[in-house]
């Protein structure tokens, strides 16, 4: 049975306690929402909950969560490396971690990823089609209906909680594909994928054809449906076209049906997006899908930086998150350049960590100002050491401390002994 089963027969999984436990909301509120498909809690019902393992809750009213994507590539794989990464994502704060896996043993590297996760693992089982079918026959054009849906049903039954699936690629998007150019045509590889076995076999998508097969495997693991942006923008001039919103339309008839078959489902969304047409976006993703929880790649506000784009991804993301998306892939600095590293792995989580944060302000989310209310009286009172503790990256914190104490050891390098604070503090405390 899934979540949405048991709650519509009056069974609250020990799953919704946690979360509303750890949101600080009523185990009524997280029911109902999920009951409406306005939260979803990822997680395989093949799982065994124990205390080391992060329950998440992602949805309407709840802290804004982020993803940390980490996985080989055909030029590189070193599985160590991505487990290195994993338990970096996760020290730094991911809420979830998804295996984008391209090269070497992709079973044995879920598998491994599944097993040293203490937070809900996606994936992207058509990478793992096309890769066994251009390791054989060197052509897309052999993927065959069947094959694509034995490898989602291998995902589910190895543990992975969530997965993304292009569903809403098909026949009508791809002639719309065809007559109106983009300047970075269709930069999803999911997407690129099904778009182009659609032309060459001149067939419909199989995830959308037989979107109910889809919904019956993953209904027997209750894994959660992340319905992928594969015609997303890769451009902020492609960004809001007809491509794109023809997707998004689907997905909204896929979320109905998901719904009707009590199956958790997500939906994602851009990519690279002008600032200004953001906030829009969100509310009309929330408005056709009647509140599905909006999962978005940044989005990425200018296509200038690359090196940088964990910072013009923050952005994006905190006028996202603020409009009330849900759900927030990290971007790191290597993005359009290379494979992360661990380090890019840490800047991308903290930086969409800071634009969740940013998000949750606005929406009022329980918590989020108590927490910049306790470091600015910190700050305020020069209590370092607290601050510190309350920095969201305290290690670092630490060490520019260290490496720039000031004679005084009260106040920081900056000002020095003029400190504003605390001589304006010291004024105050002598004023009768």
């Amino acid at each position: 049975m899934t979540i949405i089963d048991l709650l519509k027969n009056n069974i609250i999984p020990e799953s919704v306690k946690i979360v509303a436990k750890q949101e600080n909301l009523s185990v009524e509120y997280i029911k109902n929402n999920i009951l409406n498909g306005t939260v979803v809690i990822p997680l395989n019902n093949k799982k065994k909950l124990n205390r080391n393992f992060k329950v998440t809750g992602i949805g309407k009213g709840l802290r804004t969560k982020i993803n940390a994507n980490i996985g080989t590539s055909s030029d590189k794989i070193d599985i160590e490396n991505e487990l290195e990464k994993l338990r970096i994502a996760i020290k730094y704060g991911a809420d979830t971690v998804m295996d984008l896996s391209t090269g070497g043993n992709l079973k044995k590297i879920r598998e491994k990823i599944i097993k040293n996760s203490n937070v809900p693992v996606g994936t992207v089982p058509i990478y793992q089609t096309v890769c066994e079918v251009l390791r054989k026959s060197k052509n897309i054009k052999y993927i065959t209906p069947n094959h694509i849906f034995d490898v989602i049903q291998q995902h589910c039954e190895d543990g992975v909680d969530f997965i993304t699936v292009h569903c809403g690629v098909n026949k009508k998007t791809t002639e719309i594909f065809k007559k109106y150019k983009r300047i970075c045509g269709i930069v999803s590889r999911g997407g690129a994928f099904l778009t182009e076995w659609i032309l060459v076999n001149n067939k419909e998508n199989p995830l959308y054809e037989n979107f109910d097969k889809l919904l019956n495997i993953v209904k027997k693991y209750d894994v959660t449906l992340s319905l992928g942006d594969g015609l997303r923008p890769g451009s902020i001039l492609d960004a809001n076209d007809r491509l794109q919103i023809q997707e998004l339309q689907n997905l909204s008839e896929l979320v109905k049906e998901a719904r009707k078959n009590n199956v958790q489902v997500i939906v994602e969304g851009p990519g690279h997006m002008p600032i200004n047409t953001i906030e829009k976006h969100v509310k009309l993703e929330k408005k056709i899908t009647r509140g599905a929880p909006f999962y978005l790649l940044g989005p990425l506000v200018t296509d200038i930086a690359a090196g940088y784009d964990h910072i013009t991804s923050a952005i994006g993301a905190s006028i996202a998150a603020g409009a009330g998306a849900d759900f927030i892939c990290y971007v790191t600095p290597a993005e359009h350049i290379k494979l992360p590293d661990v380090e890019d792995v840490k800047l991308g989580v903290i930086a969409s960590r800071i634009a969740a944060h940013v998000g949750d302000i606005v929406k009022n989310v329980s918590g989020s100002i108590q927490w910049d209310k306790e470091i600015s009286i910190a700050r305020n009172g020069l209590d370092w050491e607290k601050q510190a503790k309350l920095s969201i990256d305290e290690e670092n914190f630490l060490k520019q401390r260290k490496k720039s104490f000031p004679k005084n050891k009260q106040v920081c390098s900056m000002c020095g002994k003029y400190c504003a604070m605390r001589e304006i503090n010291s004024v105050l405390s002598n004023i009768k």
